[in-house]
């Protein structure tokens, strides 16, 4: 079973009993006599992130004038977005397979490719910027502090819904321990989050220099099938901020392990994409015929 580390942490006690009084009457006053099927309770949860996270959005665009503020703020939203839509994934892969975990994943990513602007939500595309002289470092930093802050905050909204144990897949969910996803040597898991982050960032510049039809949903595709391909290795999380919020903390593995994994693994995956895009081969292979027929 694949854990997350919201099952590493002990119970509220009171509180836990009392949101489970609170729930027991509500299935009482709505004469519910059996739980919804489970797989539409992770459905309706991934839903209630997605449209807290628009609205949060909206509010911030309406509120912040400042540019740069309010891309900061973005950039939290964006992650908590992320972060706390996974965690149910984890819910959904263990139940009802990576099959049905993929097809969510896929229609999310396209999702968020429509909202998120110009976040990210991932550090390593702000490491790419500096590369590239787009950005300063200072810049990088406050951004990925901020992705990792919202990553790491919407883990107890996500415990709070959990406790609430509306679905039977949600039972001891929310308390317990959690376990690395980590199911090969660091450097191998390394490298795998690495290879697939450099593999998934060289896609996704080609596709938008390229701009085919359904290029959003070629890109989704892409990723999906990347993670999907490195699920039983490393948890194929490709994004450090993601790695950290759901398995931060969890038995398996150390700090310095985990780091080496999905922050130096994937950063060092992205940085190399950044040059391996830039070569002529690739830049023959991927999009060469299209300019010779632009020119």
């Amino acid at each position: 079973m694949r854990e997350t580390k919201a099952m590493a942490l002990s119970p509220w006690g009171p509180q836990k009993s009392f949101l489970n009084a609170c729930l027991k009457l509500c299935r009482r006053a709505a004469g519910a006599t059996t739980m919804l099927p489970s797989l539409v309770v992770s459905a309706l949860f991934i839903l209630l992130t997605l449209v807290l996270a628009h609205g949060a959005r909206r509010m911030v665009d309406r509120l912040i004038s400042d540019p740069f503020t309010r891309l900061l703020l973005q950039e939290a939203i964006a992650a908590a977005e992320l972060c706390g839509c996974c965690f149910e994934l984890i819910i959904v892969a263990d139940n009802f397979g990576v099959s049905t975990y993929a097809a969510f994943l896929f229609l999310l990513t396209i999702w968020w490719s429509i909202n998120w602007g110009d976040a990210t939500a991932c550090p390593y595309t702000h490491i790419e910027d500096v590369v590239l002289g787009n950005t300063d470092v200072r810049t990088a930093v406050l951004k990925s502090a901020f992705e990792l802050a919202g990553g790491m905050l919407v883990f107890k909204y996500v415990q709070l819904l959990w406790s609430l144990e509306i679905a039977e897949t949600h039972h001891n969910r929310a308390f317990g321990d959690c376990f690395t996803d980590l199911r090969v040597p660091v450097l191998y898991g390394a490298a795998i989050e690495g290879s697939a982050t450099c593999l998934c960032r060289i896609a996704s510049k080609a596709l938008s220099e390229l701009q085919p039809r359904f290029s959003t949903a070629i890109d989704s595709f892409i990723s999906t099938s990347l993670v999907v391909a490195a699920f039983d290795y490393s948890g194929g999380y490709f994004n450090p901020v993601l790695a950290t919020s759901l398995k931060y903390g969890c038995r398996g593995n150390t700090l310095i392990e985990h780091v080496v994994v999905y922050w130096v693994g994937a950063s060092l995956g992205a940085t190399a994409s950044v040059f391996l895009y830039q070569h002529p081969t690739t830049q023959k292979l991927l999009i060469g015929g299209n300019k010779d027929k632009e020119e």
